[in-house]
């Protein structure tokens, strides 16, 4: 997957404690911020997280990810789209996503997470068990990109490969972390997908060209809001790892 040429060797970059201390802290301090201030993000932030992002590894240096950058009156505009389109009473079947983001069957232990990390939210907001309104209108909280200045809606081109979605997977990746880097909080959204047929016009893109990968919202998380203070679980790594002497 490498995109450096075997004749253009460079010499290892030197490696300081600060220097891991510093990629380890906006490794581990990224977390999915659900609620966000309007402190404005500049443009120039965003084009300096998207420049580090860009070097993330592609298949034959393919780079086949698309950014929409929406802020201000066309990300209003989008929500307002979106929003709409979601309180449609009959939006579960006219609305579906391009792809399975999810198992079409869910087992063990991915299930069990799924609804620990619900609840737990739920609970952190007070949502009771059975509160069918009051999940709803959080699940809608997503298009609004939780109040984020900042909307970023991914699309690659339908002629590339599923091997493709692993590039974008690590690009998403890079983006989240130099956001933290800056101080800035992101939250991916596979949200958005399901509306791609509202989307993808909205941002004057072909459907028969191009598809919605995800969504993401960037900016300053608000600090105050209760369901920021989510820290997820995550597995020891003797659950997931196997070492072969």
């Amino acid at each position: 997957m490498s995109d450096h040429p075997a004749s253009c060797p460079r010499e290892p970059d030197a490696v300081t404690p600060e220097g891991v201390a510093a990629v380890d802290h906006a490794i581990t301090s990224r977390r999915s911020m659900r609620r966000f201030l309007p402190t404005p993000v500049t443009r120039a932030e965003i084009e300096a997280i998207l420049q580090v992002a860009s070097r993330a590894p592609s298949g034959t240096n393919t780079q086949p990810w698309q950014v929409h950058v929406l802020t201000g009156a066309s990300r209003q505009a989008l929500v307002d789209k979106v929003l709409a389109a979601a309180m449609d009473s009959d939006a579960s079947r006219r609305y579906t996503e391009q792809y399975d983001y999810y198992p079409a069957q869910w087992v063990s232990p991915f299930i069990d997470r799924r609804r620990k990390v619900g609840w737990d939210l739920y609970g952190l907001l007070g949502i009771a068990k059975g509160d069918k309104l009051a999940m709803q209108m959080q699940q809608a909280r997503n298009f609004m990109f939780f109040d984020a200045p900042v909307g970023l809606i991914f699309t690659i081109n339908r002629i590339m490969g599923r091997g493709s979605l692993l590039d974008y997977g690590m690009f998403l990746q890079s983006i989240m972390v130099a956001a933290r880097a800056r101080g800035l909080d992101t939250c991916p959204q596979a949200a958005w997908n399901h509306f791609h047929a509202v989307i993808l016009p909205h941002l004057g893109l072909d459907p028969e060209q191009h598809m919605m990968v995800c969504g993401m919202a960037l900016g300053h998380a608000d600090p105050s809001a209760v369901e920021n203070t989510l820290l997820t679980e995550r597995e020891p790594i003797a659950s997931f790892a196997r070492f072969l002497d």
